[in-house]
């Protein structure tokens, strides 16, 4: 039995302080996944953390997930009695139409999708076709999931940590994704938690392009914030980032000027605005930092946007006065405004899901019969083998070809039909009559008249 299982938490069960315990970091996912295989007791998985959301999705041998469970808790040292009220089980079925939803950018807090479920079955498969469609997103709609799954997938398969069933799931993942924003409207005037922040911004200052904004990162959440704000018409932006060559990759999109995090306290007093989204474990932008800056702008506001988790800027910088800081948690605001255009959408993709995590747990389902098939092949070829070699010396020895032919036919089908004829004699005498009409189907020999 290929039993699958999703589970983990997201922005709609667990607040920011949660789920930046819960986060796995990018450089730790090999490692993890291979803690996860040897302690889990899982025989596939594939991690995906993000800012809105860190969840596991595992094929495990038996019907109790509760190593995997446990093995979550442990790896993060969080109390279970803690976490697991914010965590989400989705068995089979459900886990993959999650999937699907959320990379497809619906999300399930908005069409109401919200029980915990606790059963092995299609629920798994449901669930991560949901989050590949983007339908569990924070943002309806949002694209940027999809890229990050296919990115925790790259991953674990790069560790070596999915097989036959997650890789057949995360391909159909995509397809199914493909076709949600091909065939419906869900992905018309995209929007994301880039642009949720961008939004905001606007209705802060009057005139977005006479503004300076600080870009804090060089990923792909920072890249689409970049754009948002081309658009917008901004013309000084600054870009901050680790490495100075990806920061120079993001500045071009605006003709935007590229410095290191090191040079990032020195021109923060430069930053109208401020949006960060770094992969960093620990704040990166301090309070002693931003009154500095604060100084030196004689108290000018600074609105700020920190869109990663962990968080990227200390918290008790949102008790200065003059500054304004937001978390990925608080744009649900501007988010909820981009949802109602999108909702007949959403009615039709989960259509289109619903049909697809059908298809696909119907192929789990004909897994099963695998083995039983690969028997009676096995057994075909040997009766087959046993009475050719036969054949095959009495053509040697010089017996007529005809007759030699003959009795190989008549062999085979005493030989492939003894079994099945004792069954059913046997299916006769017990009364069986389920097996007598299975046989009538399964070598179609029509209804009993």
């Amino acid at each position: 039995m290929h039993r699958l299982v999703a589970f983990g938490l997201n922005h709609r069960t667990a607040p920011l302080s949660v789920r930046e315990e819960a986060a796995f970091a990018p450089e730790h996912l090999p490692e993890a996944l291979h803690d996860l295989a040897r302690h889990g007791g899982v025989n596939e998985a594939t991690i995906l953390s993000t800012c809105n959301r860190t969840e596991l999705y595992c094929q495990i041998a038996t019907s109790d997930s509760k190593r995997a469970l446990n093995w979550f808790c442990e790896y993060h040292k969080l109390p279970a009695s803690t976490i697991r009220s914010h965590l989400y089980v989705h068995p089979g079925s459900a886990a993959v139409k999650h999937a699907f939803r959320v990379a497809s950018g619906l999300d399930s807090m908005v069409l109401g999708e919200t029980q915990i479920l606790g059963q092995m079955g299609s629920a798994a498969v449901k669930h991560a076709f949901r989050v590949a469609s983007g339908l569990d997103s924070m943002v309806l709609g949002e694209p940027q999931i999809l890229g990050q799954m296919k990115e925790a997938f790259a991953q674990a398969h790069r560790a070596g940590a999915t097989g036959k069933i997650l890789n057949r799931m995360f391909q159909q993942t995509f397809a199914v994704a493909k076709q949600v924003r091909t065939d419906t409207a869900i992905g018309v005037s995209a929007v994301s938690v880039a642009y949720a922040a961008v939004s905001l911004a606007r209705r802060i200052f009057n005139r977005l392009s006479e503004q300076t904004v600080l870009l804090i990162g060089a990923g792909e959440t920072i890249e689409l914030a970049a754009r948002h704000l081309r658009e917008q018409g901004v013309k000084h932006m600054i870009v901050a980032n680790r490495t100075l060559e990806r920061a120079q990759l993001v500045a071009t999109i605006g003709n935007g000027e590229a410095i290191t995090l090191a040079e990032m306290t020195d021109r923060l007093s430069e930053a109208d605005i401020v949006i960060s989204s770094t992969a960093s474990q620990l704040p990166i932008l301090g309070k002693g930092a931003v009154e500095r800056a604060l100084r030196i702008r004689r108290h000018r506001p600074i609105f700020m946007v920190d869109i990663a988790v962990p968080r990227d800027i200390e918290p008790e910088v949102s008790k200065l006065d003059d500054v304004y800081l937001y978390t990925v948690d608080d744009l649900q605001q501007v988010v909820q405004e981009n949802l109602q255009s999108r909702q007949e959408a959403a009615k039709e993709a989960e259509k289109i899901i619903d049909l697809q995590v059908t298809n696909f747990m119907q192929w789990v389902k004909s897994l099963d019969s695998v083995p039983t098939i690969r028997a009676l092949r096995e057994s075909a070829e040997m009766l087959r083998e046993a009475e050719l070699k036969r054949a095959q010396q009495r053509l040697t020895q010089g017996d007529d070809p005809a007759a030699i032919m003959a009795h190989l036919a008549r062999a085979l089908t005493n030989k492939f039909t003894h079994a099945p004829t004792a069954a059913l004699r046997q299916a006769d005498h017990d009364g069986n009559a389920d097996l007598l009409r299975a046989a009538r189907r399964l070598f179609n020999l029509g209804d009993d008249n």
